[in-house]
């Protein structure tokens, strides 16, 4: 008798890291995917999350669902918490019920505080706008709900050949400027998401093939790529590599005023993942180059 395929729910399947999961899925053949957006599955009615997970068993849950649009958050803080919190623990429920592994990506936003090393998962959360705090919310309700068989991956400047992003925005903005001004005083590391959902798949593919214990698979873990840079410089280099002529000058973060706060420092310490996962992550410059070839 043929041994069904563990099956991968993917919700946000047309965001940024969700598209990125559908691409890759075919290099995962041990898994059954189903893909679903909001129009498929609203996450935030619980009714129809229940009724969804009804229909099929599933192993693990992504969750790329999420709203993300940092200063529009400001005023509308409850469609932001509906989605990053109330909807994220309508999934976990749904999970527990399954016994299923939830695997929630969360931010760097969370922690905004003033430390000047990389962030590691037990530092104190500080988060200071509507979406940060309803992202934390998100993970708290997680873990809480479906306890033992959830991963909060906190991910940081995110981007990909899809969707709105940074990347995308300079190519756009930088032909018809010509001069840009960027930011310098906020630190990270950005993360192509597609290396981000290739992580996931590659932590599943190790879970399922015996490699790594199920069961850690649970916590909190941090993903971006390798290596620290400014926007400033990440704007720099993405100009650089695309061979265009753009001036870039660098401002404060004061001189760029915006609805919600920007943590000044989120670059996060990624130990826990690679060594409990044995994963080798990319450094952002060589991830930078796959998605502009890609673009």
């Amino acid at each position: 008798m043929k041994k069904e395929k563990p099956i991968i729910l993917v919700t946000g399947s047309k965001g940024q890291v969700g598209q990125e999961l559908q691409l890759l899925s075919p290099e995962f053949p041990a898994f059954d995917f189903v893909f679903v957006d909001i129009d498929e599955l609203d996450i935030t009615n619980l009714a129809a999350v229940k009724e969804f997970f009804g229909q099929t068993q599933f192993l693990y849950c992504i969750n790329c669902a999420a709203y993300t649009a940092v200063d529009k958050a400001e005023s509308e803080p409850n469609i932001a918490w509906k989605i990053n919190a109330q909807g994220v623990k309508h999934l976990a429920e749904a999970c527990a019920k399954q016994n299923a592994s939830l695997l929630q990506i969360s931010t760097d936003y969370v922690y905004h505080n003033a430390q000047n090393w990389p962030y590691k998962e037990t530092d104190i959360t500080n988060p200071q706008g509507i979406y940060a705090k309803t992202k934390l919310e998100g993970d708290k309700l997680a873990l809480e709900t479906n306890p033992g068989r959830t991963a909060i991956i906190r991910t940081s400047w995110v981007y990909s050949s899809f969707g709105h992003n940074f990347v995308k925005t300079m190519l756009k903005l930088g032909p018809e400027r010509g001069e840009l001004k960027v930011v310098y005083d906020q630190i990270g590391s950005p993360t192509y998401a597609r290396d981000l959902a290739g992580a996931m798949l590659t932590i599943l593919q190790k879970i399922e093939t015996g490699q790594v214990a199920k069961e850690k698979l649970n916590g909190i873990f941090h993903y971006s790529n390798e290596g620290v840079t400014s926007w400033f410089d990440f704007a720099v280099a993405i100009f650089e590599m695309n061979q265009m002529d753009v001036k870039v000058a660098p401002i404060e973060t004061k001189d760029f005023p915006s609805p919600a706060k920007r943590p000044h420092y989120s670059l996060l310490n990624k130990a826990k993942i690679k060594t409990t996962f044995g994963l080798e992550i990319p450094h952002w410059q060589q991830a930078l180059k796959a998605c502009l070839a890609r673009l």
